[in-house]
């Protein structure tokens, strides 16, 4: 995708900060990056609301946090395959970006919040403290291969 490399951090393009949304039914997992697109750190999780709410705070964070472009979470059937989950997500970058006037990633999400869950665990985090913070446990995740694939140039131009 041609915005997959816009603002580029780390590689000759304009510095900033990126986020990304592990977008759920019920829930927005965010995570924000460094300046320098470095690395990536847990901002919150939004519950969601209204589409009209959520898009609202999503715009106050892109605003207060000065970012630069979003990464959202592709959920890709385990073959890489678009099923319908994906198909909704592909929407859901459309209204971000609209909204946004950003470049809004997709981004393979696969396992990352199986990831996250053993990261949490093997943390010896609460099962109630899990569920409040697995989704931005995933953005961290989700944010920080995007960045290092960013780094790496494995991302095509």
């Amino acid at each position: 995708m041609s915005d997959s490399t816009a603002g580029r951090a780390g590689a000759g393009g304009t510095a900033g900060r990126t986020m990304a949304l592990d977008y759920g039914d019920r829930r927005i997992g965010i995570a924000i990056s460094d300046e320098l697109g470095v690395a990536a750190r847990p901002l919150l999780t939004l519950s969601r609301t209204r589409w009209s709410e959520d898009l609202e705070r999503l715009v106050a964070l892109v605003r207060e946090h000065d970012v630069r472009r979003i990464v959202v979470g592709l959920p890709l059937d385990m073959d890489g395959r678009k099923g319908g989950r994906a198909r909704l997500t592909e929407a859901v970058i459309e209204k971000i970006r609209g909204a946004t006037g950003l470049p809004v990633v997709p981004w393979d999400e696969r396992l990352t919040t199986v990831q996250a869950e053993r990261i949490l665990i093997e943390g010896d985090v609460s099962r109630a403290r899990r569920r409040k913070v697995i989704d931005q446990v995933a953005a961290v995740i989700l944010l920080q291969t995007w960045l290092d694939a960013q780094r790496a140039g494995d991302v095509a131009e």
